[in-house]
């Protein structure tokens, strides 16, 4: 007989738990409490059914209405299409697209939804080869019609793939990227509002790459960050994700919907869709730290890299003695010098170091991130030749360059 939700009690581990039996993807036995938690069990004992009447877990049902905007929901994986795996209670992918729209029923009160599962992978096992597939399936939903793109990504990696789609593709609607930092089974997720206000925003008067998390610890808002000005800056809470060197570009307010535009922002319609989808992998992002040698850049360089992005100290400095190595590989090697203080902006020609490396080749990443720093080099060095790509690395061509860096960070 199956007791899939049904109220019990069991005797588990010494103590008494009472709740409804959960359906579950292992042989344990899941139970959701009355404090709202799945705990779930390998031994128990069922010492009474409580409720013969079952509670049912119908497959969500996507309805469209005449009138509402189109957008296109694409599930990559990640934190906000997991759940607990009891056996282990490690976190695991398992929903599809359609169980996360199913979570979130006021979705459908603002636009139409169709849900796409592209891939079903942590964050942390994306590849560029992973970027250009949903870069090119993104390309088709635009051309399909679809008002907004909602991407679901892994928190830790998202970043990477915003700036990586932000590059690779010139949009004239939203594509936003949301997370959640918690699995949409725990009752503290913040999964329902990050997919309600991406699709806020998704139907709203933008026209780029975003990435849309919570503002804060409550649930009060979310952020709309620009997809090459973000970084995810804390593992676990809700409001992990932090424009850098810039302001956000808007709020939306839960559960009004409302949008609040802050910073200046690419519109809807302004730039025409365009795919540029090629990457050159063999680039590197070294952090450098006292008394790393310079071997390494040789390394790399020795495998065929030829882009370069150092996360150097201060205002942009490695050793000294990096300078002859640089001077090598710089010429015919793209490399580019950021900065581990991430707020702020490089700046090569306040010390001697930084005068020894300028003359060496290296190129000023002005105030761009590191990691947005590498996948534009990978971007330039794959689209271009490299003296072209040596030009446009200083130039700002989706905003992940700012002409000033004195923002308000509080």
């Amino acid at each position: 007989m199956s007791l899939e939700g049904k109220r019990v009690r069991i005797k588990a581990k010494g103590r008494i738990f009472e709740g409804i039996v959960m359906p579950s993807f292992t042989d344990c036995l899941v139970l959701k409490l009355d404090n709202g938690y799945n705990v779930g069990f390998k031994n128990y004992e069922i010492l009474e059914v409580l409720e013969e009447k079952q509670v049912s877990f119908p497959k969500p049902e996507i309805v469209k209405k005449e009138g509402l905007p189109n957008v296109m929901i694409i599930s990559t994986g990640g934190t906000i299409a997991s759940r607990v795996d009891y056996r282990t209670g490690a976190v695991t992918s398992q929903f599809t697209a359609e169980e996360i729209v199913g979570d979130v029923p006021e979705l459908l009160e603002v636009c139409n939804v169709d849900a796409s599962l592209l891939y079903n992978i942590l964050s942390e096992n994306m590849k560029p080869k992973h970027w250009i597939e949903l870069a090119r399936e993104v390309y088709r939903a635009i051309k399909k019609g679809y008002d907004g793109i909602v991407v679901t990504h892994g928190t830790d990696t998202m970043h990477y793939t915003a700036s990586a789609l932000a590059f690779m593709l010139s949009t004239p609607i939203p594509i936003v990227f949301t997370g959640a930092q918690r699995s949409s089974d725990r009752p503290s997720s913040d999964s329902a509002m990050n997919v309600f206000c991406s699709a806020v925003t998704a139907i709203s008067d933008l026209g780029e790459v975003v990435v849309v998390m919570h503002g804060t610890t409550s649930d009060d808002y979310c952020l709309i960050h620009r997809g090459v000005k973000v970084r995810k800056c804390h593992t676990s809470r809700r409001d992990a994700f932090k424009t850098i060197n810039y302001k956000p570009l808007g709020k939306v307010y839960y559960p009004s919907g409302k949008v609040e535009w802050i910073g200046e922002r690419f519109r809807r319609g302004e730039r025409e869709l365009e795919l540029r989808d090629k990457l050159e992998e063999k680039c590197v992002l070294i952090k450098f730290f006292p008394s790393l040698k310079p071997d390494i850049l040789e390394y790399y360089y020795e495998k065929g890299y030829r882009g370069f992005v150092l996360e150097g100290t201060g205002l942009g400095h490695v050793s000294t003695d990096w300078v002859d190595t640089i001077k090598r590989i710089a010429e015919d090697s793209l490399v580019v010098m950021t900065s581990q203080c991430l707020w702020g902006r490089v700046c090569c020609r306040v010390y001697d170091t930084g005068r020894y490396l300028l003359k060496a080749g290296v190129i000023e990443g002005e105030d761009m991130l590191p990691e947005v720093a590498l996948v534009k080099v990978m971007w330039l060095l794959g689209n271009y030749d490299l003296e072209t790509a040596k030009k446009l690395v200083k130039e700002n061509l989706v905003g992940e360059i700012t002409s000033s860096t004195r923002y308000d960070y509080s």
